[in-house]
């Protein structure tokens, strides 16, 4: 009865209050808009698309394509094999760390490598891999004389996608084994028990879970991953590779809805089993915070190979991002790689129109992040703080994107907007422009802010704000000048994330880009395509730099400014 009371007092509250009413009113429609709207296109042109009334023939055309059924099995078959490839490794790095005492090098590498991947376009590993494992790579053609290895198709993309997205499962189960309490181990170990099987029966049932979690958001990113296919799949195809060649190889923009569907229900079923499913046991499984610190393997017999291994594997990927700046010095790559020359960064910006093309990725993230950051600050007070009909649809909403391939959201962005909303011709002027660059960029990082937002609100104690609401203060001024700056730390982190996303994204924009806007990662895809790989590593070098600048710049700005500085001095 108390709890029906108080909850109809939020909503009186809330509704008097116009800015907090209006606030919710745009993000509904903002969400509805930009993400529910492209995709329900999608599905709409599917059923709809052979102007027949409602049935699934557009469906049946195109899987009785054998290169979509084809592209549907090796999707699947790549998904699973980089998930279980990503999760295993992964696991061996955060164990690593977490268990087993290692010297200040190997600990400096796996941080390198838990960074890289962020810093850089998701594709850069797929030139590595072909400048040095090629048809005239070094390693393969200069170096042992193999003349006839073929890097592309399935191979290719497996060794690739796993390299590139490991170090996600590493740093989400590298969390997970430090909040496992020590004591449950050392229980087994007084017992009797091996580490072997302290580990097999007690930490790794813990975990399973997190394994779970982990191989599920790898294997959605690997499905949806269009760069990577792009670049090094050769004729090897996937869904994402299949669905943008059917809009501009096959002129067929049904075809590539009804396929983009396929895709997007593949990826919604997964983050439905990982979001409601693996997340809330993983929460149940743990015991908390560990009671205690844990103690450290020192056994020679057990520490040397370990971190061996996985300096090896460390010191492997940090050589292939190396490679990238080191492959735009060479005069023509392949044939010359003497004498080192920088003719490639200069003609970055003479020939290639490099100024442009960095000034309009530059730009456009730089308009988007701050929007993004705002957005997801909002959204997260309202899901934390605010008790409303509607909240439950603008969390699941905001994070639907997260589950949302790039490519399919691109396909969306195209049916619905390039003849306006549901083809009135209203918003038409949007296609083709800027704004809905940046509207992509807002869309595909607001989940990552908003869980970020989440966990932040959380832990602020809800008198603090009633207490400036009791001295007369509206909802707009509580929260910049209270909520925000108690955020500070997850709002410029969102800040530089969404940022870093934005210029270096290419699935959702590559459909949706015009020849007005010169993109960076859009310029990259297309040198690697054509084999120019020098000007590509170039074009890369820069934005591996600009962004990595973008990260130790929000270090240097939460080291002097952040809420956690602020605590710290009090």
């Amino acid at each position: 009865m108390a709890t029906a009371q108080g909850a109809a007092l939020d909503r009186k509250k809330l509704m008097a209050d116009p800015i907090m009413v209006t606030t919710i009113v745009v993000l509904i429609t903002f969400l509805t808009l930009f993400i529910l709207y492209p995709l329900a296109i999608l599905l709409i042109d599917s059923l709809y698309g052979d102007g027949n009334g409602l049935s699934l023939s557009v469906f049946k055309r195109v899987l009785a394509m054998p290169t979509f059924t084809r592209a549907i099995g090796n999707t699947l078959k790549i998904g699973f094999v980089v998930g279980i490839l990503s999760t295993l490794i992964g696991l061996l790095f955060a164990y690593v760390e977490v268990y087993v005492r290692m010297n200040r090098f190997a600990g400096g590498l796996f941080k390198l490598v838990s960074m890289l991947p962020v810093v850089s376009p998701p594709f850069v590993l797929s030139l590595s891999m072909i400048m040095l494992f090629g048809r005239s790579g070094l390693i393969t053609r200069f170096l042992l004389g193999i003349y006839d290895n073929n890097v592309y198709g399935y191979w290719g993309i497996v060794i690739v996608q796993t390299l590139t997205f490991f170090p996600v499962c590493y740093m989400m189960l590298k969390g997970l084994l430090k909040n496992i309490d020590p004591s449950l181990e050392e229980a087994a170990r007084d017992m009797g028990a091996s580490r072997w099987k302290v580990f097999t029966d007690v930490t790794f049932p813990l975990m399973l879970p997190g394994l779970g979690n982990a191989f599920l958001v790898t294997f959605i990113e690997s499905i949806a991953d269009f760069a990577n296919p792009m670049i090094i799949g050769g004729s090897y195809d996937t869904l994402a590779t299949t669905i943008y060649l059917q809009i501009t190889g096959a002129m067929d923009k049904v075809g590539a809805a009804a396929m983009a569907v396929v895709l997007l229900c593949i990826t919604l079923a997964m983050f439905a089993v990982q979001k409601y499913y693996l997340e809330s046991k993983t929460a149940a499984t743990l015991t908390g915070k560990a009671s205690r610190a844990r103690m450290l393997i020192e056994d020679k017999s057990v520490t040397v190979p370990l971190t061996i291994l996985c300096s090896l594997g460390a010191l492997f990927v940090i050589v292939m991002y190396i490679c990238v700046p080191i492959g735009a010095l060479f005069p023509t790559w392949g044939y010359k790689f003497t004498p080192l020359t920088f003719k490639w960064f200069g003609q970055v910006f003479s020939k290639y129109k490099g100024l442009k093309a960095f000034r309009d990725s530059f730009v456009l993230s730089l308009i988007a992040s701050p929007i993004t950051a705002l957005l997801s600050m909002i959204i997260s007070y309202l899901v934390v703080k605010r008790k409303f009909k509607a909240k439950g649809f603008i969390e699941a909403v905001s994070m639907l994107a997260m589950a949302v391939p790039g490519t399919v959201l691109g396909v969306g962005y195209i049916r619905g907007f390039s003849g306006g909303l549901f083809r009135t011709g209203f918003l038409q002027g949007l296609y083709g422009t800027g704004a809905i660059l940046i509207i992509v960029f807002v869309v595909r990082s607001l989940p990552t802010g908003t869980r970020s937002g989440i966990s932040a609100l959380r832990q602020i104690d809800k008198s603090i704000e009633e207490s400036a609401y009791d001295m007369g203060a509206d909802s707009f001024k509580v929260f910049m000048t209270v909520t925000l700056p108690l955020i500070k730390d997850s709002f410029l982190s969102g800040l530089v994330t969404a940022f870093v996303r934005s210029i270096t994204a290419i699935s959702a924009i590559i459909l949706l880009v015009t020849p007005s806007y010169l993109l960076i990662t859009v310029q990259i895809n297309e040198f690697a395509e054509k084999g120019a790989f020098s000007i590509a590593c170039a074009f890369a070098t820069i934005l591996i730099l600009i962004t990595y600048g973008s990260v130790l710049l929000m270090n240097l700005v939460m080291k002097f400014f952040g809420t956690s500085r602020k605590i710290k001095e009090d």
